[in-house]
């Protein structure tokens, strides 16, 4: 009779050991609340997780793996996989990795994802995705395809086009809405009488260029575009060095292509607190499939006919020469 009773007090026990675990454990599911910690899930804390499916826990002092998505309510520290999603409540501190999108409070952490990275606080890391980084303060950097979204940024934002923040001293990316940075408008001419109307925008080092004009040499490919990135090299209260690589086409929206690459060096003289003049040398690299491209440069460094296809290819050397008005 004592055995039976023994064995049915230690069965109790271990039942209740079983529901109200103590931190630190192992936690295996399909999905919530189908896992070793069932209902209590919430209120746990994990050395290492594994959902088929989802998970869900108050916090993880280890790695997560899950098919679809992570749900921490807390802090997570260590290393969370999800096909689609991860979610911290609070810090992050390790890294972060899904299939379309992490959040988080913030942290020290790295998270890449395929869509976009959302913290909601203060993050020092790396934030990697295929379209959107958000943070509040960043001390680290931000690498998206389309846009980076930040207040204060000690590194670099790079971006396949926008950038935002208060304040990013390296802002890598088309158009760059920094509010303690610099934009311009400007006009812009070069040697094969191309002008252009641009916009430039960034931080104290680094910049963005998108223009747009009009070749007043060709009589068919007129339309004129450009993109690219600057550097501001040196900087005095009157002078400054700007390099700038650029991509640009000259288009007729019919047949044939005029494309071309160019480094510029562009030393400028301010006048007055917002107007800057600027001329230098150029470096061009064109490819053309038509007579009119081919001719509206005379006089070429090198020039290689294509093997693979009939387009022109050459280089040549040009120049810049404009203003800017710094706003």
């Amino acid at each position: 009779m004592r055995s039976i009773l023994t064995s049915i007090l230690m069965a109790a026990a271990f039942t209740s050991a079983a529901q109200h675990q103590l931190p630190g454990k192992v936690h295996l599911g399909i999905v919530y609340p189908l896992s070793t910690n069932g209902t209590h899930a919430p209120l746990d804390t994990n050395n290492l997780s594994i959902h088929l499916f989802a998970g869900v826990s108050a916090e993880e002092q280890g790695p997560s793996f899950a098919g679809f998505s992570n749900v921490v309510r807390g802090n997570a520290n260590g290393v969370q996989f999800a096909g689609f999603s991860n979610h911290i409540g609070k810090k992050a501190n390790g890294g972060l990795f899904a299939g379309f999108l992490n959040t988080s409070g913030g942290g020290d952490h790295a998270a890449f994802a395929g869509f976009g990275n959302v913290a909601t606080g203060d993050m020092k890391g790396l934030q990697v995705a295929g379209f959107v980084n958000t943070a509040r303060d960043v001390n680290g950097s931000q690498i998206a395809g389309f846009i980076n979204v930040a207040r204060k940024v000690k590194g670099a934002q790079i971006a396949g086009f926008v950038n935002i923040a208060d304040s990013s001293d390296c802002p890598i990316g088309i158009i760059n809405i920094i509010r303690q940075g610099e934009k311009s408008v400007g006009l812009t001419i070069d040697e094969n009488q191309t002008l252009m109307a641009g916009f430039r925008s960034g931080g104290k080092v680094m910049y963005g260029i998108i223009g747009l004009g009009y070749n007043f040499k060709n009589d068919d490919a007129v339309y004129a575009f450009e993109a690219g990135l600057g550097a501001h090299l040196l900087r005095t209260p009157v002078f400054r060095l700007n390099t700038e690589l650029v991509s640009g086409m000259l288009e007729d929206f019919e047949e044939g292509e005029y494309f071309k690459a160019s480094f510029r060096v562009m030393p400028a003289v301010k006048i007055g607190p917002s107007i800057e003049l600027f001329a230098g040398p150029a470096l061009h690299f064109i490819s053309t499939d038509t007579a009119e491209g081919v001719n509206l440069t005379k006089r070429y460094l090198k020039e290689w006919n294509g093997d693979w296809d009939e387009d022109f290819r050459a280089l040549y050397l040009g120049y810049t020469a404009g203003l800017h008005i710094r706003f």
